[in-house]
């Protein structure tokens, strides 16, 4: 496990709400932590690497900013790779999982209005050669992921 010093806690606890919204969001978050741009940045990179964080970047509404769905294909184990890596180069995929079930890759798509997401979606499906499950949102949750961290439990002995 990564040995987390005193800038990399607080980049973690700051940060985990309330990524400034600027021009240059780094420099504004070093600006708080007496640090330089440079140095917060060389910092999520290591920690992103190192497997502690697993995103850098803010969460917003997609709704609100334009339109997305969560959609799943079904990809055999032989094409599954292949599918994945397809579906990954498609443009504004922002996640992309595995999971049990026939329908077994599980992405969702993001588009600067209905008709440019069916647009993606049907080219993505012609390309994959595979129907896309389009799954709308009929009811939105807001899941909190900001939660403290056991530091105890992340440094090395």
């Amino acid at each position: 496990m990564a040995r987390l010093d005193s800038l990399d806690r607080q980049l973690i606890d700051l940060y985990q709400r309330g990524l400034p919204v600027c021009e240059r969001p780094f420099a504004a978050m070093a600006e708080r932590l007496e640090a330089s741009e440079d140095q917060v940045i060389r910092r999520l990179e290591r920690l992103q690497s190192s497997g502690v964080l697993s995103r850098v970047g803010p969460v917003f509404d997609h709704a609100r900013a334009g339109a997305s769905l969560l959609a799943a294909v079904a990809a055999p184990e032989p094409a599954r790779d292949a599918v994945a890596e397809a579906i990954n180069r498609a443009p504004g995929v922002n996640h992309n999982y595995l999971r049990e079930h026939d329908f077994n890759l599980w992405f969702v798509m993001t588009a600067p209005d209905e008709a440019v997401l069916e647009a993606r979606l049907d080219a993505l499906e012609a390309e994959l050669e595979r129907e896309i499950l389009r799954l709308p949102m009929l009811e939105g949750f807001h899941i909190d992921l900001g939660f403290p961290i056991p530091w105890h439990e992340l440094e090395a002995p």
